[in-house]
Order: structure tokens, then C-alpha cells, then sequence
């Protein structure tokens, strides 16, 4: 048998962890166009992964996730006080749902 036709493992993950993964929503003009395209941006832990991200959302939600696609975004360089800082590295997910299947924001967790 070949690896490619064995099933892909699934994450088992805790619901502390899950809680842990996704720590906010981003509601933005972009994130907001994209949820017409049955997408839902969040903000995760930088070191979560995407098989993470995706039980995480799927055990939280109760919602079938498609794909999650992910990026870095870079902290700014400002200035307080004449000094210079960094602001910290965060990591974006767009998680893509599958057809009929929505994430009202609004609610937030049961």
C-alpha cells in the first residue's frame, strides 16, 4: 500500500489547546469580502500549525473546513519616545468552509 492512498491523519488536539489556537477574529474590509467567499480570517498562535488550526476551528465551530491557508505578518518598526521598537510577529489564517456551512462572529463561543 502507498502512501498516498492512506487517509490523512487527524490532529488530535484538547479543547484548552483549541482555545489556544485561535485567539481572535480579524474583522477587516479584506476579511469581510472574503467571508462572501465562504472564508473566515482569524488571528492564531505563531507556532500553530495548519492541521492545527483547521480541528481547531472545525472542534470549536462545529463547521467542515475546506482549507486553511496561512502567512506571517511582520511586526512594525515604531518609534515611542524617540526610541525605536518592534512591534511582535503575528500569525493570519483564512480558512476556507465548505459550501453552506457559515461562522456568525458575532455570537462569539458557546
Amino acid at each position: 500500500m502507498s502512501d498516498a492512498a492512506a487517509p490523512a491523519k487527524r490532529p488530535v488536539i484538547s479543547k484548552e489547546r483549541m482555545y489556544q489556537t485561535i485567539l481572535s477574529p480579524l474583522i477587516t474590509e479584506k476579511a469581510t469580502a472574503l467571508s462572501e467567499q465562504n472564508q473566515v480570517v482569524f488571528k492564531v498562535q505563531i507556532d500553530a500549525t495548519k492541521p492545527e488550526i483547521k480541528a481547531a476551528v472545525e472542534g470549536l465551530f462545529n463547521v467542515k473546513v475546506l482549507a486553511v491557508n496561512t502567512m506571517v505578518v511582520k511586526g512594525k518598526t515604531k518609534r515611542f519616545r524617540g526610541r525605536q521598537g518592534q512591534r511582535s510577529d503575528w500569525k493570519k489564517a483564512m480558512v476556507r468552509l465548505a459550501e453552506g456551512q457559515s461562522i456568525d462572529l458575532t455570537t462569539g463561543l458557546a
